[in-house]
């Protein structure tokens, strides 16, 4: 009941913001496809002091682990051992001893590699794919034509009659990028807002509504017909109008590093 009462009053949203919307102004659906940090970020300074405070912390309050108990027994039988006047029941004594095990263990993590976080779009600076820097948050934006001029910002297209602005989304992102692009949407109402003003009037139109859908990315690629980036944060910046950059960040969670 309350999953049918969320989807109802994203419904009516959609509805109050379609039946007000002005007649002089094109209602316009942009999709922003997020695609998540893949490996952990590093942490800032902040982190790092809480992290250390915790770890501090936990080792004031921890008591001794199986394996520290176990070093501190084997340590009792060897003394035991050494004194030949007191009989040691040999089944009781461990064969494979905590420092045996630690030494082991030692030797396993010394051949231990991780795997490196440069892939090769890295290397040849490949913003087309979305393989790259992998701690980031990567946004796609393609290439869009506005008038006589082409801009980059997100896949955009606009609202048919009869469409949600969630369907319009939808239909818009598999149009411009394929259907082999895999995202999750996270809502049935926009994230965000936009609106521009055309140069000189079209078709009567003052300019255009932007409605902004957030979806994670999920698999696959952007269709090679599609002139398409996986942008940072701050290519973001350097890629898209400021103001249009600016109306994207609002929504966005920003990065702390």
């Amino acid at each position: 009941m309350f999953l049918k009462n969320i989807l109802r009053s994203e419904k009516y949203i959609c509805h109050r913001i379609l039946t007000r919307a002005n007649s002089s102004w094109n209602i316009v659906t942009s999709v922003c496809v997020e695609r998540l940090p893949i490996v952990t970020p590093p942490l800032n300074e902040i982190q790092k002091k809480f992290k250390d405070l915790l770890w501090t912390v936990e080792v004031e309050n921890s008591l001794k682990s199986d394996h520290e108990l176990r070093h501190e027994n084997d340590k009792k039988q060897a003394e035991l051992l050494k004194n030949e006047s007191v009989e040691v029941d040999l089944d009781t004594v461990s064969k494979i001893t905590a420092q045996d095990f630690e030494d082991t263990s030692n030797e396993e993590l010394a051949k231990f590699h991780f795997a490196p976080i440069e892939t090769d779009a890295d290397k040849k600076g490949d913003n087309t794919s979305s393989d790259r820097c992998l701690q980031r948050h990567l946004v796609l934006v393609t290439e869009q034509k506005l008038g006589n001029d082409i801009k980059t910002i997100l896949p955009q297209g606009h609202w048919k009659e009869g469409e949600t602005l969630r369907q319009t989304a939808e239909r818009v992102l598999q149009e411009q990028c394929g259907q082999e692009l895999k995202v999750t949407f996270l809502s049935n109402a926009p994230c965000g807002f936009y609106k521009y003003k055309y140069p000189s009037e079209l078709d009567g139109k003052v300019g255009a509504k932007v409605f902004f859908y957030y979806a994670n990315f999920k698999d696959g690629t952007v269709s090679k017909n599609t002139k398409s980036k996986w942008l940072t944060r701050n290519e973001m910046t350097e890629f898209l109008p400021q103001r249009y950059d600016k109306a994207l960040k609002e929504f966005l969670i920003e990065e702390t590093y």
